[in-house]
């Protein structure tokens, strides 16, 4: 499993994130009033709803329910369960009002009106708040498992927050989605009570899959990355570079789930590796034959994550993980 390099440097980058939320805390808010900061009980309910659509909702859920089907999969009894679920849970809300919280002032720039806090919808102070607590929170929660587990998990929040500031914006973007990803797996199968090592193949799967995930995810927001200064990798490689990167290292993914685990493929499996070489063609021709080239990013984004899905789906079901 990647490990994070240099233990130093990574706590003071980490300290420098935190320092950098905790700003936010402490000076007026920059991103426009919140319009539900006090008043009615309507007003309220609006602005936790605003909150909840700050953390990234979507991405945070499929990732948590991963991560409930793969405790099931190798053997966590329900209270197990619900440790991993609530740990990941946690920690996804964390990234999620974290990024939100950083980035307010460049989603303004670029007119994000879909991310509450650039709408006003909520303050960035109350966000920046919920990111700490979520952050504080999930080495606890984890914590209810085992310390091994725990310290995966944290590792695997800390890479993600490394994500947010100041990793973004460098040529190593894609190296916190990798082991953050892969840390994921490996939190699963450490929480178990009589742990073993997690194989090698899941993880490397898992932190396949995360930097796919990286570039199909930056592809469609491209033009206004470049608007506001940031320059992770996939905007040094181009649209057309990232979206060679994304779907292949999804591929690499899809091959590492089949040939991985010990004994032949299945034919389930050997269906998955045609079918993931077969998506992006298709879809590609697809935009090609209504006229739509100007829709190739979407079309890779689209790629990736039905190849993302019928990955997740070939881990979930393939019997005994470990």
């Amino acid at each position: 499993m990647a490990r994070l390099p240099g233990n130093d440097q990574t706590s003071l980058m980490t300290s420098s994130v935190l320092r950098r939320v905790a700003r936010v805390l402490t000076r007026p808010d920059q991103a426009g009033p919140a319009t539900g900061d006090a008043g009615s009980g309507a007003t309220r309910t609006r602005r936790v709803v605003a909150l909840l659509r700050a953390s990234h909702p979507e991405p945070a859920a499929a990732v948590t329910t991963v991560a409930g089907l793969l405790a099931w999969g190798v053997g966590h009894r329900p209270a197990g369960v619900v440790a991993v679920v609530l740990t990941v849970a946690a920690s996804q809300l964390a990234v999620g009002w974290t990024n939100d919280a950083l980035d307010a002032k460049r989603d303004i720039v670029v007119g994000r009106r879909d991310k509450p806090v650039a709408a006003g919808l909520v303050s960035r102070r109350t966000t920046a708040l919920a990111a700490v607590t979520a952050t504080l929170a999930t080495p606890v929660l984890a914590l209810t498992t085992n310390q091994p587990a725990a310290a995966v998990a944290t590792a695997a929040l800390i890479s993600a927050l490394l994500y947010n500031w100041p990793l973004k914006s460098s040529p190593l973007s894609v190296l916190p989605y990798s082991i953050s990803f892969g840390s994921l797996p490996a939190f699963v199968v450490l929480a178990l009570p009589a742990a073993g090592t997690p194989p090698v193949w899941l993880v490397t799967a898992a932190a396949l899959l995360g930097a796919g995930a990286h570039f199909a995810n930056v592809l469609p927001d491209l033009d206004d990355d470049a608007r506001t200064g940031v320059r992770g990798l996939p905007h040094r490689l181009g649209a057309g570079g990232s979206r060679i990167a994304a779907i292949g290292l999804l591929l690499a993914a899809t091959a590492a789930l089949v040939f991985g685990p010990p004994g032949p493929p299945s034919p389930v499996g050997l269906a998955t590796v045609i079918a993931a070489l077969l998506i992006p063609p298709l879809l590609w021709c697809g935009e090609r034959v209504t006229n739509r080239t100007k829709n190739r990013s979407v079309a890779a984004f689209r790629a990736v994550l039905i190849i993302a899905f019928i990955d997740v789906l070939l881990l979930v079901t393939s019997g005994p993980l470990i």
